[in-house]
Formats: C-alpha cells, sequence, structure tokens
C-alpha cells in the first residue's frame, strides 16, 4: 500500500471523468493520481507504485489494451480496472485475458465502482493471500477442508464442480473469462459449453433459484463473476 493511504491512478483523456473520479474517491479516503495519456501512465507507473490502476481504453497516443499488454509484459502486478465506453465484448474478454482485474462499462455508478475497486485490493493485497473460508449470503466454502456449505447444509460437489468453484473462489468479486476458465481446468480453451454445463449443475446445487442465480454471476459472452457482496 502506498503511504498517504491507498492510491489509485486513473486514467482517461477527459478531465470531466478523472475530475468525477477524484472528487467521489477521495471521498472514499483513497489518494488519487491521475495521468492524461497512456504514455503518461507508463511514465508515471515508473515513478510511482499505486495500489490500483483505473484505465480508459481509449486513450489518444497508446491503446489501453497497449498498456495493459505492457504492464503485464514487465511484471507490474497492480490491479487493473477497466473503465471503457467500448461495449464490445471482444474488447472486454480482450482486456480481461491481457490481465486486467475487472471491466467496468461507461457510464457506471460509483457504488458499483467502488465495490470493485475494493474486490480488486482484496485479491491483491500483498501478503493478504486467500481466505481459507469464503461467505457469501448463505453460501460457505471452506478451501483447507473441501467443504462446501448452503445455510448450514453440505453441498456434495464432483471433482470438476470443486476445481471450478475453487478458482472462482480465489478470484472472487472480479471476472473470470471463459478461456481463463479452461485454460486453468482443462489446460486448453476446450468447449465453452462443457463449462456451462458445469456451471449450471453448481447453480443447481449452490442456487436458492438456480435461474436467477445470487452467488455465481453471469457476464454474458465473456465468462463469470462470483459475488462477494450479497
Amino acid at each position: 500500500m502506498s503511504a498517504g493511504g491507498i492510491a489509485l491512478l486513473v486514467v482517461d483523456d477527459e478531465p470531466s471523468v478523472r475530475r468525477l473520479l477524484r472528487t467521489t474517491l477521495t471521498g472514499h479516503a483513497y489518494r488519487i493520481l491521475e495521468a492524461a495519456s497512456g504514455q503518461a501512465a507508463l511514465d508515471m507507473l515508473a515513478r510511482e507504485r499505486p495500489d490500483a490502476v483505473l484505465l480508459d481504453l481509449g486513450l489518444p497516443d497508446i491503446d489501453g489494451l497497449e498498456v495493459i499488454r505492457r504492464l503485464r509484459g514487465c511484471g507490474i502486478g497492480v490491479p487493473i480496472i477497466v473503465l471503457s465506453s467500448r461495449n464490445g465484448e471482444p474488447g472486454k474478454v480482450e482486456a480481461l485475458d491481457l490481465g486486467a482485474d475487472d471491466y467496468v462499462t461507461k457510464p457506471f455508478g460509483m457504488a458499483e465502482l467502488v465495490a470493485r475497486i475494493r474486490a480488486a485490493l482484496r485479491r491483491r493485497a500483498p501478503g493478504q493471500g486467500t481466505e481459507a473460508v469464503f461467505r457469501s449470503g448463505e453460501l460457505t466454502v471452506d478451501l483447507t477442508r473441501g467443504l462446501v456449505q448452503v445455510a448450514g447444509r453440505e453441498v456434495r460437489l464432483t471433482n470438476k464442480e470443486w476445481d471450478i468453484l475453487r478458482l472462482l473462489v480465489m478470484h472472487a468479486g472480479t471476472v473470470l473469462t471463459h478461456r481463463a476458465i479452461m485454460q486453468a481446468i482443462w489446460g486448453s480453451r476446450g468447449e465453452v459449453q462443457y463449462l456451462r454445463i458445469y456451471v449450471r449443475t453448481l447453480r443447481q446445487k449452490l442456487e436458492p433459484d438456480p435461474e436467477q442465480p445470487r452467488y455465481i454471476l453471469t457476464e454474458t459472452g465473456i465468462g463469470y463473476r462470483l459475488r462477494t457482496d450479497y
């Protein structure tokens, strides 16, 4: 964590957006750094180590996707939350697969953004690691014991269902793309339809209403997110 509190680097070429984020996030006790271009952001990251980056993709010089590629390519693991008006699913998937931690589409609600920032910071906090027991609403997942409970009732999972749920717990609150999940579980991209089948059976076992899931949320065309704030 940076001296003087948690520091967020806001990278956006629109002064009005930077001003809105600075005003709102300062009110949540974050320290705000600003950059109006991709190169300015890279230069600042060479000097400073903010705790997270809020990155617009449509920058005037270096595209935001290239900024992510360069940061991850040189081993900088700071959480990156993409803020963009690009609604296309391929752009979101590419940003996440390049190493972004989350993607929020403009216009966005500030309460949602603050929740996403907190989730990204929790997951990447130095030395924190993954909590042994995850809880969200009536769902409890004990990673050490391999125990899953809903409202105090033990739920039996197959090995593959457990592997997928464990992965979601380890990245709770952030989006995992289909590709990332398939790579982690099967070692290849595989068939997304197989993943959808396993997620459907997981929901049938964990969700009060599998058709309106509370915990395993779908990011349409992108992947899944395990909800942390229910």
